[in-house]
């Protein structure tokens, strides 16, 4: 029987939005949903109707909050909103990061605390589900209100303006409703402020991000594991009794993975004996610097899913009289953990770089630069280059957004996250992570060849055969570029076995 997931009932996790993303889980708005949205919608319209001033029902917004708006102005009230916020600009962000803001944001407005219509969740689902995804530009939040921009720009189809993916093209809103014999909505009283105030945008990027970190935790480990057997290090390091004296969650993990990725090598054990006392730390720590990782992973993971189950506008309407305005749009929970998972993300890197280059040092049987024809042959001495731009770059894109603040709407929103910026860049980080990973995968498998005829782990074995079908043995200089391309693809693409 095929899983259904209910939104507003049930309760997201990163895998549940991936999959209602890319269609193997169906999301319906069940009856329970359904009953919620009304009830709120009812305490709305019996508050627009009133005399009594209410936060963004019947007044302006931010600092004209205390300008009172007439029931007959109250649509144009909240197209205004959308229209004036959608300031975003730079290029347009993925796709599929459009297609999860809006599964994130069906979730938290079936919730029954927006108070929107049941109509304006309904055209919101019809675009996902038919992937008319709009486009978002990727700069202009600041991350307190919410994403204010990325979400005006995500919903301006709604009203027939903005623009929709169709493929890879991109065309006017206006032109795709008509195909769809879609007639453009006429927001009501507090259903711009439903759809704008939000951290859509912040969790989208989280979201995204922890998917890809969470495969490049483990990579990691393999090419941790691969740069030891062709370094002939010790995997004493790894003992189970070392890491349970000092029981971070992290550590400990990496640390049995280790011991797995290493298991029953014959190269690694006819060296464990040698009278090499100790390796260098980024062989010998690894399960502390990568453990350190995991830690902030599960630590940003944890809060991700919390907000992906919460509701982050405002105000927030808790009976007939009562809506309350205060601070759920607030980005910080999210933008301290992103900025802490960007430095987590940039030293699985940094450690990686340092691996490369033991490897290519010339020491306890590997030749220099692992080239046996060194002078007239380079060998692998440029691509450590490579990575060391690589990390040098994720370290300057490891200050933290979510520690500066720009006041904005003319001084009432006086503190804000910035955790657009923190998104953004986490991914960036981990985008240079793939390759800096690769790279260091590359000169693991080129270190093997010297170790023959010993044979490594099983795991070690099938991930070197998997690089060796698209990166041959460096015998003589080569153009490398084509390597490295073919090694990142074969990270991006998930390609080898972790466990």
């Amino acid at each position: 029987m095929k899983k259904i997931f209910k939104y507003g009932i049930n309760t997201l996790t990163v895998k549940k939005v991936l999959a209602i993303a890319n269609g193997s889980l169906e999301a319906v708005l069940c009856e329970e949903a359904i009953e919620q949205i009304q009830i709120c919608r009812a305490k709305v319209e019996k508050m627009a109707s009133s005399n009594k001033a209410v936060y963004g029902i019947n007044t302006g917004f931010g600092p004209l909050c205390d300008l009172q708006i007439t029931p007959e102005e109250t649509n144009k009230l909240q197209e205004n909103l959308l229209i004036t916020h959608a300031v975003g600009v730079g290029n347009p962000i993925d796709k599929n990061l459009s297609k999860i803001m809006m599964i994130c944001k069906v979730h938290a407005l079936s919730q029954g605390y927006s108070g929107v219509r049941l109509e304006l969740v309904e055209r919101i689902l019809y675009f996902i589900e038919n992937d008319l995804l709009p486009t978002v530009p990727e700069q202009g939040s600041v991350g307190a209100s919410g994403d204010l921009a990325p979400l005006s720009h995500l919903f301006l189809p709604l009203l027939g303006e903005g623009e929709f993916w169709i493929g890879d093209s991109i065309k006017s809103a206006k032109a795709i409703l008509k195909e769809h014999n879609l007639e453009p909505i006429e927001l009501q009283a507090k259903e711009g402020l439903g759809l704008i105030n939000g951290t859509q945008f912040i969790l989208a990027h989280a979201i995204v991000g922890l998917n890809k970190m969470e495969y490049l935790l483990d990579l990691a480990d393999v090419c941790g594991a691969m740069s030891i057997e062709g370094y002939q290090g010790s995997s004493s390091p790894f003992r189970d009794e070392l890491h349970r004296i000092r029981p971070f969650k992290g550590c400990i993990e990496v640390a049995e993975r280790m011991t797995m990725l290493l298991y029953s090598s014959q190269n690694v054990n006819s060296h464990e004996n040698c009278e090499r006392v100790q390796d260098p730390y980024s062989m010998r720590c690894i399960p502390q610097v990568h453990g350190a990782s995991r830690n902030a992973y599960y630590h940003l993971l944890e809060l991700a899913e919390i907000e992906m189950n919460s509701v982050t506008d405002n105000p927030i309407v808790l009976s007939d009289t009562e809506a309350i305005s205060g601070g759920n749009f607030h980005g910080q929970p999210l933008a301290m953990a992103l900025d802490y998972g960007s430095i987590a993300a940039a030293e699985l890197g940094n450690i990686s770089d340092r691996r490369c280059y033991l490897l290519i040092e010339g020491k306890f049987g590997l030749p220099r630069l692992l080239t046996t024809g060194g002078g007239l042959n380079s060998g692998f001495m440029i691509p450590q280059y490579t990575t060391a731009a690589l990390v040098t770059e994720n370290k300057s894109l490891c200050f933290p957004p979510s520690a500066d603040s720009i006041p904005t709407s003319l001084g009432q929103e006086d503190h804000v996250s910035m955790g657009s910026i923190s998104g953004r860049k986490f991914n960036q980080i981990l985008g240079n992570l793939e390759k800096i990973l690769a790279i260091e995968l590359m000169y693991g498998a080129q270190a093997l060849e010297f170790r023959r005829p010993n044979t490594f782990s099983d795991i070690i074995e099938e991930n070197h055969r998997i690089i060796r079908e698209k990166v041959p043995k460096l015998e003589d200089d080569r153009l490398l570029k084509d390597d490295i391309n073919n090694m990142i693809a074969l990270v991006r693409t998930q390609a080898f076995n972790l466990k």
